[in-house]
């Protein structure tokens, strides 16, 4: 159920952004998810599809890229990426891990028509 706040804030940030940049249609939206997150790119799909009937996002396709979960071990010094069903290190085995990266959750770009030309619009990170 989280998924749908999520998407309320991802949708609300999108929309005003791509006001700022007078898009008049958001086509696609591209986050990225770290493995940890535990977020599920269809139910947010599904909700974008509720959420933004009427709007200028109406339509809109949600494209989700994984990040890996990597890991620093604080007992052999070595980094290295693990995955959310082995949380060891993958060098010692050891399970006194600092977590570097895997909890992101950001839109890297969005596709938009500004006066009925396709744009892909940056934008900035959303935590």
């Amino acid at each position: 159920m989280h998924e749908l706040t999520i998407t309320e804030h991802l949708l609300d940030h999108c929309i005003q952004e791509a006001r700022s940049q007078n898009a008049s249609r958001i086509r696609t939206i591209r986050v990225c998810i770290g493995e940890l997150r535990g977020i599920v790119p269809d139910c947010i799909q599904i909700y974008l599809d509720m959420l933004s009937e009427g709007t200028i996002a109406e339509g809109v396709r949600l494209e989700a890229e994984f990040l890996p979960v990597k890991v620093s071990c604080r007992d052999c010094g070595q980094e290295g990426e693990i995955t959310p069903r082995h949380l060891a290190c993958p060098h010692c085995g050891g399970l006194n891990l600092k977590i570097r990266s895997g909890k992101e959750f950001y839109i890297k770009s969005m596709e938009v028509d500004i006066n009925g030309n396709k744009s892909t619009a940056p934008d900035h990170g959303l935590e």
